[in-house]
């Protein structure tokens, strides 16, 4: 499963609906913006920039419940740690699917408390 529900329950068990809801909006923001610049890094060879987007991913996708994105994201980081640039552009357009996926899903999952 791509996404920890329990995660969601938790946040809206917290904050009640609106603020649970205003974090959803917000978290899933962010992993846009950190995607792409994540994606902007990757394509002008910044590593420092691209590990800091990583890590933004992959905190931001925790608060939220997205498992599988958290996981892709760690498998990205070893790719750059370890030097491989053919397993970094797999796992890159791994995450890239699995993040559109995963947006959709809790963004759906949000707007069912409504």
């Amino acid at each position: 499963m791509s996404l920890d529900t329990a995660r969601l329950v938790v946040l809206y068990a917290e904050l009640g609906q609106d603020g649970a809801e205003r974090v959803i909006c917000a978290t899933v923001e962010d992993l846009a913006f950190h995607l792409s610049a994540l994606e902007e890094a990757t394509k002008s060879g910044q590593c420092g920039k691209l590990r800091r987007a990583i890590v933004e991913v992959m905190e931001l996708a925790e608060q939220v419940g997205l498992v599988s994105m958290v996981s892709t994201a760690r498998d990205l980081l070893d790719c750059l740690s370890g030097g491989d640039a053919v397993a970094q552009a797999a796992v890159m357009a791994r995450l890239g699917r699995i993040a559109e996926r995963s947006l959709t899903e809790v963004w759906d999952i949000g707007n069912l408390s409504s």
